[in-house]
């Protein structure tokens, strides 16, 4: 396998582009397993840059479409079964202990998301891992509700494969334009934001509300 092929095109050359070409040059398909897995671990590295750069790296023979497939797709499931071993570690118990903690949330609110899961886990698992910002964070929930870890993995190998598919094979047939991926999946990325934040500043409002509708009834 000739390594040098990526730099004689459109290689970045610095931050997290140029950091998972580097990867890519050195290890091939291992290392965008790689930089997948730390993805997984740590969202704010990008896959819409690491995935299209190692299918554009695929283009230019660096490495073959399917082993950028086969190794993303093994990153993005060693990464999300660390999350999920953290889940679970950390467990149900301590989640309701820091639960109650926290201001404007009530037990019962952690009771009903606990009894969403054990409907919808497999759904959420499953389409989580194609959605921006959640890609990571659902694998946390199933360790701590204890999904079994066969389903698990076969439900975020079949997903992760999906997201991967697409945006490897965009950088793939892209070329040097590879990066025009991250343009349109970070819009998709900030409007997901936007929709939490959202959805959060309604939930913090309406207990607010309800809160003050309690104080009042009392001092009435």
């Amino acid at each position: 396998m000739d390594l040098v092929i990526l730099g004689l095109a459109k290689e970045p050359a610095g931050g997290v582009a140029g950091w998972a070409a580097g990867l890519v040059d050195t290890m091939g398909g291992p290392g965008a397993g790689l930089a997948i897995a730390l993805e997984n671990l740590f969202p704010p590295l990008p896959s819409e840059v690491i995935l299209p750069l190692t299918g554009f790296a695929a283009g230019q023979g660096v490495i073959t479409p399917a082993s950028a497939l086969f190794w993303t797709t093994l990153g993005s499931v060693v990464g999300a079964v660390a999350l999920y071993w953290i889940g679970m570690l950390f467990g149900r118990d301590r989640v309701h202990a820091v639960w109650a903690r926290l201001p404007l949330v009530r037990g019962s609110d952690l009771e009903r998301t606990e009894q969403w899961f054990a409907r919808h886990g497999t759904k959420a698992v499953l389409l989580g891992r194609l959605v921006p910002v959640f890609r990571s964070l659902i694998s946390v929930p199933a360790g701590v509700e204890r999904m079994p870890l066969p389903l698990f993995v076969t439900l975020t190998a079949v997903g992760s494969l999906v997201w991967n598919s697409v945006l490897v094979m965009a950088g793939y047939w892209l070329g040097d334009r590879w990066d025009l991926v991250e343009t349109y999946v970070g819009v998709l990325s900030k409007a997901v934001l936007v929709l939490v934040l959202v959805a959060v500043a309604g939930y913090v409002t309406v207990r607010l509300r309800s809160g003050g509708r309690a104080q009042h009834r009392r001092v009435s």
